[in-house]
């Protein structure tokens, strides 16, 4: 089991991946912030869904959700029509130019990922998305069970780390 030491350098290096979202963010073309691409990618991966679905594997309110498919929906990359299951729904799909413009996301990406990992070799990749598929899988979709809020940190408190314990395309923002 991991000690302490161990858990802190963690979040120290999880940390510093916001260096490498940063990273991957400017290469996103123009209207195109990591939110939009965020719900791009997630129509991509799921196809068709509901507000509702798409703000629960966003892990945000449907406020922001809402912003985020207004402004897709504005640029012509996404349509929104009424769920016929629930007229008061909406249900959202990529459109043509969306499927264009995700498709050129996944391009840019797979480029900065190989120009910067260039020096690694394939076992090393290999080895850092086996791990990274792991990470992500023990956090779930980030979200506390119903029936129990998330702990709240007093000041100077940290977190107890607790016990150590579908290959997708993935463009710069999620």
């Amino acid at each position: 089991m991991a000690g302490q030491t161990q858990y802190e350098e963690l979040a120290r290096q999880l940390s510093a991946v916001g260096v490498v979202k940063r990273g991957m963010g400017r290469i996103l073309p123009p209207g195109c912030p990591a939110g939009s691409a965020g719900v791009l990618t997630l129509l991509g991966r799921h196809g068709d869904m509901r507000m509702s679905r798409l703000a629960e594997l966003l892990s945000v309110d449907m406020s922001v959700t809402s912003r985020h498919v207004a402004h897709l929906a504005a640029r012509g990359w996404i349509e929104r029509f009424p769920d016929p299951a629930d007229k008061r729904s909406r249900i959202l799909r990529l459109t043509p130019a969306g499927v264009n413009l995700l498709d050129e996301l996944y391009r840019r990406t797979t480029h900065l990922l190989a120009e910067r990992l260039s020096d690694w070799s394939d076992d090393e990749v290999g080895q850092l998305i086996r791990l990274m598929t792991r990470l992500r899988a023990s956090f779930g979709e980030c979200r506390p069970p119903a029936n129990r809020p998330p702990e709240s940190l007093g000041p100077g408190s940290r977190p107890d780390p607790g016990p150590a314990t579908k290959t997708t395309r993935t463009p710069a923002s999620t």
